[in-house]
């Protein structure tokens, strides 16, 4: 059997915190788990990624405590921030850095990418979640490029949403904060209001609390009061009913690695109208004819997603195209025993 600690900042279970690396951290543990790895999982308190002395000092005592010569995967959240803690036990410890999201890329903290590039040069391997991280993150540091690897996340099979004629259902499944680009959505949902639609918004609310404000601001003084709703945070059978009854997937976020709620729209067959940035692309992927299941349009660009969406709502046959796109890339979509194989085998690389 082959032992892994793995690294993780506090509350990946809390069903109010729900993000993508949290997902990802707790269904890789579980699949190691269950291909017999033994994974000791230690959990740092501290707002990671914005870390005080209290959680470097947390830090620093857990890594302490695992024994020399162990295969230790950490969490990029804590592992690209704290470079002082981790770089001198790299040479008594296998570390496996695992990147949800590059810290320095498409930043002016230039300290933040210097901590960033001194934790991964010193890692034994590297592991993010798309093949756009995988490049930024060898153009960022000049890491070697057989040290990087990509493990896409996976998705859980689900029933095919049904769909309405009108296709008038949408759904923005993300954390409330700026970088999701609620504020881009509303000004796009803004100039479509001649046509029928509601929008369901599922995600934190406390991440960005003024942004927040803001965006709720928005929302009644718009006049869009009626027609989007912001539910707060929701998992499990909440969540999958909120997929069964939508049409059409919308994500205007500003940078995405990879962009989970993409294929967890897919594995339901419904299309998506997402921005072009990271991993998106890589994501939403084709169907089988080559067909695109959906349309990314520019970030920041609320005109284009308001075309997008307008498209949507008013031509027929282009829902249809979408939707048969969306269900030929639901049957190409990988589960997570693969993403936790593709893992296990840098962790055993690591290990020797």
């Amino acid at each position: 059997m082959t032992e892994v600690h793995v690294v993780v900042p506090d509350g990946i279970d809390d069903p109010a915190r729900p993000s993508g690396g949290n997902t990802y951290d707790r269904r890789v543990c579980r699949g190691l788990a269950a291909t017999g790895w033994s994974v000791r999982v230690h959990t740092v308190a501290g707002a990671w990624p914005r870390a005080d002395e209290t959680a470097s000092a947390a830090l620093a005592g857990v890594v302490r405590r695992i024994p020399d010569g162990a295969v230790v995967l950490l969490d990029g959240l804590v592992a690209s921030t704290a470079p002082e803690v981790l770089v001198p036990q790299a040479g008594r410890l296998r570390l496996v850095a695992l990147v949800h999201m590059p810290l320095g890329h498409d930043t002016a903290d230039g300290g933040a990418r210097a901590r960033e590039g001194a934790v991964l040069s010193a890692a034994a391997a590297v592991v993010t979640t798309s093949g756009w991280a995988r490049q930024a993150l060898i153009g960022l540091y000049s890491l070697a490029v057989d040290r990087v690897h990509v493990a896409e996340p996976g998705v859980d099979a689900a029933g095919l949403a049904p769909g309405t004629a009108t296709g008038g259902a949408l759904l923005c499944v993300g954390s409330v904060i700026p970088g999701k680009g609620h504020d881009v959505l509303l000004d796009a949902l803004a100039t479509i209001t001649d046509l029928s639609w509601q929008c369901l918004c599922i995600g934190r609310l406390d991440g960005d609390p003024a942004f927040t404000e803001v965006v709720g601001r928005r929302v009644q003084n718009d006049g869009l009061g009626g027609r989007v709703r912001l539910s707060g945070p929701c998992t499990g059978a909440e969540l999958d009913r909120s997929y069964a009854a939508a049409d059409l997937l919308v994500l205007a976020s500003r940078g995405e690695t990879y962009g989970m709620v993409v294929t967890e729209a897919l594995a339901r067959g419904l299309p998506v109208v997402a921005t072009e940035v990271g991993g998106v692309p890589e994501a939403l992927g084709h169907g089988a004819s080559g067909t695109r299941p959906g349309l990314l349009v520019p970030p920041g660009d609320p005109a284009a997603l308001a075309a997008a969406l307008r498209a949507w709502l008013g031509d027929a046959d282009l829902r249809l195209a979408w939707r048969g796109a969306a269900r030929e890339r639901r049957a190409s979509l990988r589960g997570w025993p693969t993403t936790t194989s593709l893992l296990a085998d840098v962790l055993a690389r690591a290990a020797r």
